[in-house]
């Protein structure tokens, strides 16, 4: 058993560090914006390629209510009767002028019981609220721990079903195979990457989305500009 459960921490260890040898070292600003580019373009063309089709996107009424917006693409999620999950995505909030910079950011966490295997997903979270951007805020929060979420609704007939889900801190989606479903988060951490974040920004993610009036999207730097450029397209309402 000692056995069994020493291979299940090195077979977790191997597939949740994908995401990270993925990634390209960080040793100065222009890389840093090249690993930056990269994310935000994932992130916005797993949102641009749900949203682009009405039967199975994000209804726009509740995306006109959300406060921030993350997007992990990719996440990979390994279980040998523990489990685990871990990613790498961008976050945005609302500001006055419309969509901030693009945060950085980290998802991980753990499961246990009779479960097995590994696949890849792409999770959208709509933080719906101030409590929710509250916890953002803070150095790491665990959805279904220290901020309530729901699967959220999805196509054209969710607008009717919204109220649902009106006290609901954060709403999650994902995409598996092809399928767009509601998300079940509960015990995933997020927390900020702030490895990258200080490359890119010279400031902490924390920092980026305190920045009250944001930048309009033709004013960030080009490599940062796909996430909140897609956002605007579905949801142009400013704090």
């Amino acid at each position: 058993m000692k056995v069994l459960r020493n291979l299940t921490f090195i077979f977790l260890a191997l597939i949740l560090a994908v995401p990270v040898l993925a990634q390209a070292p960080v040793d100065d600003v222009e890389e840093g914006l090249e690993t930056a580019k990269g994310r935000t373009e994932s992130a916005a063309k797993v949102f641009n390629e749900m949203m682009s089709k009405p039967d199975s996107a994000i209804p726009e009424a509740l995306l006109s209510k959300a406060e921030a917006v993350i997007i992990i693409p990719g996440a990979v999620r390994a279980a040998f009767g523990i489990g685990g999950r871990g990613g790498r995505g961008v976050v945005t909030r609302r500001t006055a002028t419309g969509w901030s910079e693009p945060a950085f950011v980290k998802m991980g966490g753990g499961s246990f019981g009779a479960q097995i295997g590994v696949s890849v997903t792409d999770y959208i979270m709509l933080v719906m609220n101030k409590n929710g951007l509250d916890a953002l805020m803070g150095d790491e929060w665990e959805i279904g721990g220290d901020v309530g979420a729901v699967a959220g609704p999805v196509g054209r007939e969710a607008g009717a079903s919204t109220n649902i889900t009106l006290n609901a801190e954060v709403l999650s989606y994902s995409k598996a195979r092809g399928l767009y479903v509601g998300a079940s988060l509960k015990g995933a951490k997020l927390y900020f990457d702030d490895s990258l974040n200080n490359k890119v920004y010279n400031m902490d993610g924390k920092e980026v989305l305190a920045n009250e009036t944001g930048k309009a999207v033709n004013k960030m730097r080009k490599q940062l500009r796909a996430v909140p450029k897609a956002l605007m397209k579905h949801s142009p309402r400013k704090s």
